[in-house]
């Protein structure tokens, strides 16, 4: 059996994973600059240990309620296409590992827009389900190349 190790955050109640190995680094909420003409779920650009790389609201991307900025707040950091992209989660709180055996596949009823990054649901105990996505697959390829030229 396999076992991988995923990062668990939040975005309001609901608990996702993201495989640990796409994760460059979880750092604290910072403000962003604002870039126009850009999509409503992008926050804008920071600077990241000297590096100037967009930040994506993950909650607005997938349209879920707005929990505003808490002291929970991070941006997990990514690596897409060589440069760096932080996604803003509500919360992320631990690391957990999974069996292939706890992962299904993620449901029909998901439409196919969402299938897409989904890649399955793995169950951490009787009550605790986790969404396991992609967040290399969240972006369209128009969204990451947008993207890769805010960077400097």
């Amino acid at each position: 059996m396999a076992e991988q190790q995923y990062v668990v955050f939040k975005l309001g109640k609901e608990e996702y994973g993201i495989d640990i190995m796409n994760v460059k680094e979880i750092g604290p909420y910072q403000e962003s600059v604002k870039v126009p003409n850009t999509p409503d779920f992008i926050e804008g650009i920071i600077n990241f240990r000297g590096k100037v790389i967009p930040i994506v609201n993950l909650g607005k991307r997938f349209n879920l309620k707005d929990n505003g900025i808490t002291n929970d707040t991070r941006i997990i950091i990514i690596n897409l296409k060589d440069k760096q992209v932080g996604f803003v989660v509500d919360e992320a709180s631990q690391t957990v590992r999974l069996d292939d055996k706890d992962i299904d596949p993620a449901p029909d009823i998901i439409s196919s827009v969402d299938k897409r990054y989904i890649t399955g649901v793995g169950k951490l105990d009787e009550k605790r389900l986790l969404i396991l996505i992609d967040l290399e697959k969240v972006l369209s390829d128009e969204e990451k190349d947008e993207l890769v030229k805010m960077e400097l």
